[in-house]
């Protein structure tokens, strides 16, 4: 039977990201990538609005996200001359009512201390900058000038997959059945058609399938596909000028080209666990709840064309709505990069290098991933973000 010092269980982005940086920082051990669908047609990675922002509420998320931007910034050095994910930074514009002001502007104060280039301006400054806009019922607004915006997902996901293939790393098509546990060590991972990879790690990587797979270790994880839907709509207006703009309702809008998207009005406390067949967008979201609170915020929006409509599915973390990283404390050879909460395309870079370091070094050299352990998870320690879209 086959045998790898690594078995990584999902082969989207961020298991992609620790298989790629796992040979960037040297180990020169066997690496089994394992991943269902190779086509990605129901990922997290791919489904999801592509984008990137430094505006959260607690420095270590910042740090995660600035890695990945200079990640960026190094595409062609790092892939090759032709490498481009059509990074559009053109920030976000998160805005705030008087309740929530005063999370704003901690936050602000939070993104400020880490070096981010976020302003907070009050609603006239904010009408001012951006003529499209409506404050009725806003105080204030964060708005990111630089190192924030959105990008083409599957090219990022295609640059490090190609990658991969030069790394003597193999990139294996298959379902995880089973994981067989020794004590306090994980043995191997069983494939649907019965396949067994003897593992001397195995790191969890299965996006919104991580908390069901770590229960096949029985190992708690308290990650769970959620299901958002993704609007496309046209308008009559063109507005160059806008950037992902998220309303107090957490309602969230930007440019995709000549078309705009938008979505985020689920219920993050009360919609439970999505099931995981369930693809279909929820079309009544868009016309009983966005719509309305769109055409009041951009006056231009009350003459929209629907357009086409998908959902995904990403790793929720019910605990606290941020990832898990790093080894379990008891069974030390299964390794979490799960529960990004809709976080994981951004930050998959970075926990790729921090667990790449971890495990040749034993650790955390270029981003400190400890707040992200599962020791909080097992005291039911939250440990929450609170700038969640």
């Amino acid at each position: 039977m086959p045998s790898y010092d690594i078995v990584i269980i999902g082969g989207a982005i961020v298991g992609s990201s620790i298989a790629y940086f796992l040979r960037e920082e040297g180990f020169s051990g066997s690496i089994a990538l394992v991943e269902r669908d190779p086509s990605f047609a129901h990922s997290a990675t791919t489904l999801s609005c592509a984008s990137i922002r430094q505006q959260f509420s607690i420095p270590e998320n910042i740090r995660l996200s600035q890695f990945t931007l200079g990640l960026f910034r190094e595409l062609k050095t790092r892939f090759g001359s032709d490498a481009d994910i059509a990074f559009r930074e053109k920030g976000y514009l998160i805005l705030a009512g008087p309740e929530g002001l005063p999370i704003l502007k901690a936050n602000h104060a939070v993104q400020e201390a880490e070096g981010a280039d976020i302003v907070l301006e009050d609603a006239d400054a904010l009408a001012k900058r951006f003529s499209w806009i409506s404050t009725e019922g806003i105080t204030a607004g964060a708005y990111g000038r630089s190192g924030e915006g959105w990008f083409d997902a599957h090219a990022l996901l295609t640059l490090f997959r190609k990658a991969l293939k030069d790394k003597a790393i193999d990139l294996i098509t298959g379902e995880v059945a089973a994981i067989e546990r020794n004590g306090a060590r994980v043995a191997s991972v069983t494939l649907a058609d019965g396949t067994r990879l003897d593992a001397g790690h195995v790191i969890n990587a299965a996006g919104p399938n991580g908390g069901k797979v770590a229960a096949m270790a029985g190992i708690t994880l308290p990650v769970e596909p959620r299901k958002r839907s993704v609007f496309v709509f046209e308008a009559r207006d063109r507005i160059d000028d806008m950037p992902l703009m998220v309303d107090p309702s957490g309602i969230y809008v930007r440019p995709e080209g000549s078309v705009y998207i938008t979505g985020g009005a689920e219920p993050e406390d009360t919609d439970g666990p999505a099931d995981p067949a369930d693809f279909e967008p929820d079309w009544s979201l868009f016309e009983e709840t966005i719509w309305p609170i769109l055409a009041t915020r951009v006056p231009a929006f009350e003459a929209i064309k629907p357009g086409r409509a998908w959902a995904g599915h990403y790793d929720y973390n019910t605990l606290d709505q941020n990832a898990v990283v790093g080894p379990h404390p008891e069974v030390e050879n299964f390794i979490f990069a799960n529960g990004f909460s809709g976080h994981g395309l951004q930050q998959a870079p970075a926990v790729g290098k921090a667990l790449a370091e971890l495990i040749l070094h034993g650790s955390y050299r270029t981003i400190d991933c400890s707040a992200f352990s599962y020791e909080r998870i097992a005291e039911g320690r939250a440990f929450r973000e609170l700038n969640v879209i």
